[in-house]
């Protein structure tokens, strides 16, 4: 049930004096400073007397005794100190003529599930505009939200939808002035952008599969159980789109009981951010929610990754526990790393809450504030150790971990196709490449999800899923998805099917290359090099691409990861598994987009002809190890080619076979690629109805 109440004008919200929370046998003291407030950070209509000229703010740390200064904090725990709990200055620089916002509130509209950007493609004045970024815990979205979302796309974005690898939408160029319009109507409409960005949790991922099987429901639940338990409370959000009308929906008993619990000093008691505070967490912070064998969600790359342990009748009893991973470093400082989660314990399913909030408020209270590129979670575990932060937590849990449950091998599952889902419906898994909805797929899901009413999930591979499909609507959906351009799974290069890549130029900010604009072609000079060396068409490897070492793509789980290092150029990462269960380590660095080739041919080359059975490209690197490899790519001088001759089984004639040579010269291909190229596209063009 969705409730809605306006805010009180006149009520101030006060500062909250310390960070630790109250009741903490832990806490040490705190110093706290006092700061003018800025009128604007007051609500309108309150008095001199509810909104002083000094209030008493938070420090971004607790002071150690003995410690005289306070201790150093980021450029960005001052601004979140002073806002107001993420109201000011963003509140006066929307009001602005201008078509961007200052410094300040360009941090702060980042907890509102927006960044400001501008097209880097475009030379002379900056054009400047707003990615906006929604919330769908387990990447779930009603039919209603997904049809506002399409119209927002064309009506203020860029006429794009972009799904993410945290299983959400990101709405590109959105202009200021369009801003409030957008957020209420997304906000009214069943969805929110609310923490989607920013120092607190972010979306919270889960197997996007419909399955109606008692784990998977159970994953999926608890998913929106950490997503609401973690929400900020102090109504900024709806303060600043909806003139204060909070929407929401009606939560969980458990998650109120879990959010409002203070047996063990969590909270910061009075707080408009009982969880939170003034300062939110340090940096973000992301959590995945998984069955055993299910690694459709990266688990180790989160904070927090739990899976579901149930018995033997498969009822779900409990959870085990993984924290610590990362993605994000910084080229060229071995300082930052990326890095995967490792176990902390086993729950049981009814303390599941109370054990996050007590990792999230371990990370709240001892993550570093005064360097961001050492603020993730990741780094404290790294610093402490597992078992001390393990020691750490359990005060605020209040009671032992058990020890993690064994668990089967993981395996990727990325839900392409028709499946049944286990209550007499069908879903389709649906493969967009890099995640762009655009053009006449656009158009078509449109059509599909309008026409039969259907909910959509979004994988964490960029994927999408259609929901709740009957047995007679089967036959009509799959002829409409083929005119529209979507090919089956079994028609799609096995290449495409695990690939990524970030949005990357021409917004984002921090891109140094291309990503998902570049990432099409480097997937057909890959499988144009399996030709080459003698692969097969059916295997692949997993590519991600990234154009900066943040790792938004998981490039560091991949197979082949490329990051970009500079204009046109990458570092090759080498070593992930297809399961994604290992870390990659740098190969080579600066590596030029035009010579990725002379990388790529000795190392499938040799994957060919000296792997193990079974061997994937990643295991293989790792077992030959990396100084071996690049010897072997230095020492390159290119695929032995036997001799030509005719291939009866494709030529019938001498004058097909020259011609079709010429043709491949002019694209770098023998007469044998070209035409088995020519095939598979006439075949795949038949099977979606496209054949005259």
């Amino acid at each position: 049930m969705r409730t809605s109440f306006r805010a009180d004008p006149t009520v101030r919200i006060p500062g909250f004096s310390g960070l630790r929370a109250s009741g903490s046998s832990s806490a040490a003291p705190w110093r706290p400073s006092l700061l003018p407030v800025h009128p604007s950070a007051c609500p309108s209509g309150s008095s001199s007397s509810s909104c002083g000229s000094t209030v008493v703010r938070a420090v971004s740390t607790p002071i150690k005794p003995g410690v005289e200064a306070q201790q150093k904090r980021s450029k960005v725990e001052i601004i979140k100190e002073q806002s107001n709990f993420i109201r000011y200055p963003l509140n006066e620089e929307l009001l602005t003529e201008a078509p961007n916002i200052n410094e300040s509130a360009t941090q702060i509209i980042k907890f509102h599930g927006s960044y400001q950007q501008y097209n880097r493609d475009e030379r002379g004045a900056k054009s400047y505009s707003f990615m906006l970024r929604t919330k769908n815990p387990f990447g779930d979205v009603p039919n209603r939200l997904y049809l506002v979302m399409d119209d927002l796309a064309d009506q203020f974005g860029t006429g794009t939808l972009r799904l993410t690898t945290r299983q959400t939408f990101q709405l590109h160029g959105v202009l200021k002035k369009d801003l409030k319009t957008v957020m209420s109507t997304i906000i009214n409409n069943m969805g929110s952008t609310l923490g989607a960005c920013g120092d607190l949790n972010r979306n919270v991922l889960a197997p996007a599969a419909p399955y109606v099987k008692k784990d998977y429901l159970f994953a999926q639940q608890t998913a929106e159980n950490v997503a609401s338990l973690l929400t900020p409370q102090s109504g900024f959000y709806f303060d600043m789109w909806v003139n204060g009308e909070k929407i929401t929906l009606d939560e969980p008993e458990e998650v109120v009981r879990a959010r409002n619990d203070n047996s063990h000093g969590t909270n910061f008691p009075d707080s408009p951010e009982p969880i939170y505070g003034t300062q939110f967490l340090p940096r973000k912070f992301k959590v995945a929610v998984t069955v055993p064998t299910d690694n459709s969600v990266d688990l180790f790359t989160n904070d927090i990754g739990l899976v579901v342990i149930s018995d033997d009748n498969g009822e779900p009893q409990g959870f085990n526990i993984y924290v610590g991973g990362g993605m994000g470093r910084t080229h060229r400082l071995e300082s930052t790393f990326a890095r995967l989660s490792e176990p902390l314990g086993y729950v049981p399913k009814e303390d599941i809450l109370y054990a996050v909030k007590a990792i999230v408020v371990t990370q709240r209270e001892n993550g570093r504030r005064d360097d961001r590129k050492y603020s993730r979670m990741k780094y404290l575990i790294s610093s402490w150790g597992i078992e001390k932060f393990r020691n750490v937590v359990e005060q605020y849990y209040g009671k032992k971990f058990e020890p993690v449950r064994e668990l089967p091998e993981w395996e990727f599952k990325s839900y392409l196709g028709w499946q049944q889902q286990g209550d007499g419906g069908w879903f389709c898994g649906i493969h967009v490449d890099s995640g762009r909805i655009k053009g006449q797929m656009k158009k078509t899901l449109r059509e599909v999800i309008e026409k039969y009413n259907l909910n959509v999930r979004l994988t964490p591979n960029q994927n999408l899923i259609l929901c709740n499909i009957k047995n007679s609507w089967r036959r009509p959906i799959t002829q409409a998805l083929a005119q529209g351009g979507f090919l089956e799974p079994k028609y799609v290069d096995s290449l495409n099917v695990t690939a990524m890549a970030c949005p990357a130029l021409p917004l984002c900010p921090l891109a140094i290359t291309e990503a998902e604009r570049g990432i099409p072609d480097i997937l057909k000079r890959v499988r144009a090099v399996f030709e080459k060396v003698g692969l097969k068409y059916n295997e692949s490897v997993v590519i991600r691409v990234t154009g900066c070492p943040n790792g938004c793509a998981r490039p560091y789980m991949a197979e082949l990861g490329l990051v970009g290092d500079g204009p046109n150029s990458y570092q090759i990462w080498l070593g992930g598994t297809p399961n994604q269960t290992s870390l990659a380590r740098t190969f080579m660095e600066k590596v030029k987009i035009q010579d990725l080739e002379k990388v790529f041919e000795p190392l499938f080359y040799h994957w060919k002809r000296k792997r193990l059975s079974k061997e994937s490209f990643g295991e293989f690197t790792t077992r030959m190890g990396f100084e071996n490899l690049r010897e072997l790519v230095d020492k390159w001088d290119g695929v032995v080619k036997s001799p030509s001759r005719y291939n009866l089984r494709l030529f019938a004639d001498k004058a097909t076979y020259e011609a079709m040579e010429e043709l491949g010269k002019l694209q770098d291909k023998s007469a044998h690629q070209l035409a088995i190229e020519v095939v598979r596209n006439f075949v795949a063009a038949q099977q979606n109805g496209k054949g005259e």
